[in-house]
């Protein structure tokens, strides 16, 4: 059975809603899933170290592979035992992500060259980003919520998109529909 681009959009588009919906409804659902991949990830990172270090011909890249290894374990049991605790992490590394994101917009929105839109909404987006930070380094159990809120809001957003580009492939025999100008004549 061969899909086509248009049916491989549909079901990815219909993936991402039902994603979406489950993460909205039930964040806390949507936490512990981004828990157990980030425990899955660093399994599998151990397991590509261990690989890499039997390769090594020397002993500095196998006792550093190895090390590796052991700390990609012991993050990947962590986050089973205190997965609340490795949700709080994440919530905290978004928060310092923001921050340091909204610093630079503003700085940014001072630079030259910019226009008076491109400063201003430079300056609004640094903001918005710093008010996000502060919002999660002082109530970070709301924003693991407001973070798997989020991230379903936008695959239920992502999922429309795919299935409209679907129907449109699907609707002109599997070529993307583009008007040029000279076609609008």
């Amino acid at each position: 059975m061969r899909f086509s681009t248009s049916t491989g959009l549909m079901w990815r588009g219909i993936l991402a809603i039902v994603i979406g919906i489950v993460a909205v409804a039930w964040p806390g659902i949507t936490i512990g899933a981004f828990v157990l991949m980030f425990a899955v990830y660093a399994f599998l990172n151990a397991g590509m170290e261990l690989a890499l270090m039997t390769a090594s011909r020397r002993a500095g890249p196998v006792v550093g592979r190895l090390l590796l290894a052991v700390i990609n374990i012991a993050a990947g049991v962590l986050a089973i035992v205190w997965p609340g605790l490795t949700a709080l992490v994440l919530v905290i590394m978004v928060a310092v992500w923001a921050f340091i994101a909204g610093i630079a917009e503003v700085v940014l929105a001072f630079g030259r060259g910019e226009t008076a839109g491109q400063r201003a909404m430079l300056a609004l987006t640094g903001l918005v980003s710093l008010a996000f930070a502060v919002v999660l380094a002082f109530r970070p159990d709301v924003g693991a919520v407001v973070l798997a809120q989020v991230f379903g809001l936008f695959s239920i957003v992502s999922g429309i998109s795919a299935l409209v580009a679907a129907a449109n492939l699907h609707t002109h025999g599997g070529q993307p529909h583009t008007s040029s100008p000279a076609q609008a004549h």
